[in-house]
């Protein structure tokens, strides 16, 4: 596995290596121990979550606050979307600042989006199978998100406006300045 620090440094993009042959592939798509050498910190994982979407199809920016904070370690099965990563944690020199990667079935490629970002992803292919692994239970009292079109961040989602498919949910989302944050002095592990 090759790890690779992003301009956010505590997102990291993974990339697994792929054995191929006639038969088809074989890739490891998780190791505990390479990754947390590689973090320096423990992370447990306790709960795989999977879905699947069409074309324009966008999810986030979702996160949960404290005590039910999540890691994500998220990947494409199929098709191809583009992943983002929020930095929301005030005080942070990166805060507000964002990642995308382009996560497909092809590159295999996955994102380590840590506590105190926001996630979401939109669907760039016909269809796209999502998958991906946290580290806390999802708490419907926790559970917080900010306004994928915020201008504060301007992510550039590679799709109009007008061709995205949204939740009632993730279109009533707060801009960042006016939702509940993280603090970048608050120890989000161990």
């Amino acid at each position: 596995m090759n790890f690779i620090r992003t301009e956010i440094p505590d997102v990291v993009i993974i990339e697994p290596v792929v054995h191929g042959d006639e038969r088809g592939y074989f890739v490891e798509t998780y190791r505990k121990d390479k990754l947390e050498d590689f973090l320096g910190f423990v992370v447990n994982f306790c709960q795989d979550n999977e879905s699947k979407s069409r074309y324009g199809v966008l999810r986030g920016l979702h996160y949960q606050l404290p005590p039910f904070s999540q890691t994500k370690l998220v990947r494409v099965i199929t098709g191809s979307v583009l992943d983002v990563a929020v930095d929301i944690r005030k005080g942070s020199p990166t805060f507000g600042q964002y990642v995308a990667v382009e996560l497909t079935e092809e590159n295999k490629r996955q994102l380590f989006v840590p506590r105190g970002f926001a996630h979401g992803f939109v669907v760039l292919s016909e269809e796209a199978t999502f998958a991906y692994k946290v580290d806390n239970f999802y708490s419907p009292e926790c559970d917080r998100g900010i306004a994928f079109d915020d201008p504060a961040i301007g992510i550039d989602w590679k799709i109009e406006k007008e061709k995205l498919q949204l939740s009632a949910k993730d279109t009533r989302q707060p801009l960042l300045k006016d939702a509940e944050l993280f603090d970048f002095s608050e120890k989000l592990y161990g």
